[in-house]
């Protein structure tokens, strides 16, 4: 019999560099945290991937090893994704300030995508200067309830991780129910893209 090919669900990580994007997966993907000293480049060499269940459902979720920080392709990035998280630091308000550049891109880009906000490094959170949940709920006002769900993670130490992706996954499966019973398939893969961020640009997500 022939294998049926397994559509994927494109889920993508935006946000400034230094926010914890690669180590978000990382953390959700293999379980393991590496520290900012230890982090070396692995442009277009990091691979993960991570199977489990939403609904009775095989859920796969993987990276392109930051491919997309490739100008060639940075298009690519957007195209076709799903779910978009914008990702800051909680004790960084500079990286959630610069957020509704990338919000743009992802509407611009990826239109037709769910969008969710995360709040990442929590363990750091009472430090000052940082964001709070005011400062979330105000942002997320001024979307225009573009912003599906908002949650606080650590990638350090794990909090909110798992539960966050177990969400999001959730959210799709529940947008895409009606067309997933039409085409009768019985899994579903996501595809998350975060960038490498060993290396930094201004502009890309």
């Amino acid at each position: 019999m022939a294998s049926v090919k397994v559509p994927e669900q494109k889920v993508i990580l935006c946000g400034e560099f230094g926010v914890g994007k690669s180590s978000l997966f990382r953390r959700y993907a293999t379980n393991s945290f590496v520290t900012a000293t230890d982090r070396q480049s692995t442009l277009g060499l990091d691979h993960y991937d991570k199977e489990y269940k939403v609904g009775g459902k095989e859920i796969r979720l993987w990276d392109t090893g930051g491919m997309e920080r490739v100008a060639s392709i940075t298009s690519s990035y957007y195209k076709f994704a799903e779910a978009a998280i914008l990702v800051f630091s909680l004790d960084n308000p500079a990286s959630f300030h610069v957020l509704s550049q990338h919000l743009l891109d992802i509407v611009t880009y990826a239109e037709n995508a769910k969008i969710f906000l995360c709040g990442n490094k929590a363990d750091l959170e009472g430090q000052t200067p940082q964001v709070n949940e005011s400062d979330m709920e105000n942002f997320c006002e001024q979307c225009h309830n573009l912003i599906s769900a908002t949650y606080k993670t650590s990638c350090k130490t794990g909090q909110g991780v798992e539960e966050m992706f177990a969400d999001i996954a959730h959210h799709l499966v529940q947008s895409n129910r009606s067309r997933l019973e039409l085409q009768a398939m019985d899994t579903e893969s996501f595809k998350i893209m975060p960038p490498d961020e060993a290396t930094e640009p201004t502009c890309l997500c």
